[in-house]
C-alpha cells in the first residue's frame, strides 16, 4: 500500500498538538487522564559521549543513500508554474539539489510518541509496539518537513528519547524532567554532528514543535558563545514561539531581519482566517521564558516566511510552492500561489482564508499541522539564500540587501 505520508503527519501532529499548544479538544482534565503517564518519572541513564558513532542512532546522515527520508524531493504538480515575477535563480533553487555550497544540517524531529507507559520514547531495538510507531512516524515528519533542507551536502537527525506527547500536558515535575532527559540526547547527537562534519562547514539548525523547543536550548547553551556561532548560517525553529523578550536574548542570536542576514534565528505559527488563537496564546502567557521569566504578553517574533523577514506581509503569488497531498493522499506536490502570509501583531502568521490542506486543522484555524508544508519551496529557497549569503561573508563579499 503506498504510504499516505501527509495523511499520518496531519494526523499524528494533530494527536501530539491538539493537547500541547492549548488543550483545544478536550478539557485539561479528560487529556491529562487519557495521556498523561500515570507512573512516576524514571531518570534516564546519560548516553556514552560516543554514544552517535552509531548510525543506527540517525534517521538521516551521510551514508544512508536513497532510504534517507530528509533526501525526498517532491515535484510540482502538473500543469502549475512557478508564479511569475519570480527570479529563475529562485525558481532554479525550488528543484535542485545541486550547485550549493557545502551546508549540513541538524534537523530534530517533533514528537513522534504518544504512549502513557514510559515519559520517554525508548531507544534502540525494542519490541514496544508504541516505539514502533514513533519510530515510523518520526520517519514521515522527517520527510515532510526536513526535505526543504535537501540541497545540504550533508543532513544529520536523530533518534533520541522524546518526551512523549503526555509530557505537555501536566504542571507537575515529570514533564520538565521528560524535556531535560530527551534534551540530554539531542545535546550529545549535537555534539558529535558537530565534530563529523568539521570545523569549517557552515551549519543550519531546524527543527519543528518538540524539535524547536531542543533547538531553543542549543543555541542558548550549545551555540552561544562557542565556535560553531561563528559558523551559524541560520536556525529555523518552526512551530514554538519563541518570546522576543524572555527567550530571544537567552538563546545568543538575533531574529533574522532581512532575507540574507545570517547567524539569525527565523520562527512562525500558522493561522488561517477567521482564526481563534486564544488558547494558544493563554498557554504561551502562562509559560516559562528561556530567561525564567513568565512570558505573559511579550510579543511574539513572527518570520515571514515568503519574505525571510521579520513580520511584513506578502501575496499568495510569491510563495513559490506549498506542499499539499493529492487527492489519493498518497503521496504530496507542490503548488505554488497557494496562500499569502502576513505576520499579525500578535506574533501569529495569517494565511488567509482556510487552504485546501486536508480537513486535519486545529480548532480555531490553527495550521500548525502545516507550518513548514505550507512553504515548503520558499524554505528550501531561503536556506539556499542564506547559505550563498554566508559564503560571500566569509569570501569577503558584499551580500547586503
Amino acid at each position: 500500500m503506498a504510504k499516505k505520508f501527509l495523511y499520518l503527519v496531519a494526523t499524528i501532529i494533530v494527536l501530539i498538538l491538539a493537547g500541547a499548544l492549548a488543550l483545544t479538544l478536550f478539557s485539561a482534565e479528560i487529556t491529562r487522564f487519557v495521556m498523561v503517564p500515570d507512573s512516576e518519572f524514571t531518570p534516564q541513564e546519560p548516553l556514552e559521549r560516543n554514544a552517535y558513532e552509531d548510525p543506527s542512532l540517525w534517521y538521516s546522515r551521510p551514508g544512508i543513500g536513497t532510504s534517507d527520508p530528509a533526501r525526498w524531493q517532491p515535484a510540482y504538480a502538473p500543469e502549475t508554474a512557478v508564479p511569475s515575477g519570480v527570479s529563475e535563480d529562485a525558481k532554479a533553487r525550488v528543484v535542485s539539489t545541486t550547485d550549493q555550497p557545502d551546508f549540513a544540517v541538524f534537523f530534530v524531529h517533533p514528537t513522534s510518541y504518544r504512549s502513557t507507559a514510559n515519559w520517554n520514547a525508548p531507544l534502540g531495538e525494542t519490541d514496544d509496539p508504541d516505539a514502533a510507531e514513533a519510530d515510523k512516524f518520526a520517519r514521515i515528519f522527517l520527510r515532510g518537513m526536513a526535505s526543504p533542507f535537501n540541497a545540504a551536502s550533508e543532513i544529520w537527525a536523530p533518534r533520541y528519547r522524546q518526551a512523549t506527547m503526555g509530557a505537555f500536558l501536566t504542571n507537575g515535575p515529570e514533564g520538565g524532567q521528560a524535556l531535560d532527559a530527551a534534551y540530554a540526547d539531542v545535546r550529545e547527537a549535537f555534539r558529535y554532528f558537530l565534530d563529523s562534519v568539521g570545523e569549517e562547514t557552515p551549519i543550519v539548525l531546524a527543527g519543528h514543535s518538540q524539535g524547536a523547543l531542543h533547538l531553543m536550548r542549543l543555541l542558548a547553551e550549545e551555540v552561544q558563545g562557542s565556535p560553531a556561532a561563528g559558523r551559524l548560517v541560520a536556525a529555523y525553529v518552526i512551530g514554538w514561539p519563541i518570546s522576543l523578550e524572555h527567550d530571544l536574548p537567552a538563546m545568543g542570536v538575533p531574529a533574522c531581519a532581512t532575507a540574507n542576514q545570517t547567524g539569525c534565528v527565523l520562527s512562525w505559527s500558522s493561522f488561517a482566517a477567521p482564526a481563534d488563537p486564544s488558547a494558544v496564546l493563554e498557554t504561551y502567557a502562562a509559560s516559562t521564558g528561556l530567561d525564567g521569566e513568565v512570558r505573559g504578553t511579550s510579543e511574539i517574533l513572527c518570520t515571514n516566511p515568503i519574505t525571510g523577514r521579520i513580520g511584513g506581509s506578502a501575496p499568495a503569488n510569491r510563495n513559490l510552492g506549498t506542499l499539499k497531498p493529492d487527492e489519493s493522499l498518497a503521496d504530496g506536490e507542490l503548488v505554488p500561489g497557494a496562500v499569502p502570509a502576513t505576520c499579525e501583531d500578535r506574533g501569529l502568521l495569517m494565511i488567509g482564508p482556510p487552504p485546501e490542506m486536508g480537513a486535519l486543522v486545529l480548532p480555531g484555524n490553527n495550521y500548525h499541522v502545516y507550518d513548514i508544508p505550507l512553504f515548503w519551496a520558499n524554505t528550501k529557497v531561503d536556506a539556499a539564500r542564506r547559505v550563498q549569503a554566508f559564503a560571500g561573508e566569509s569570501a569577503g563579499g558584499d551580500t547586503a540587501n
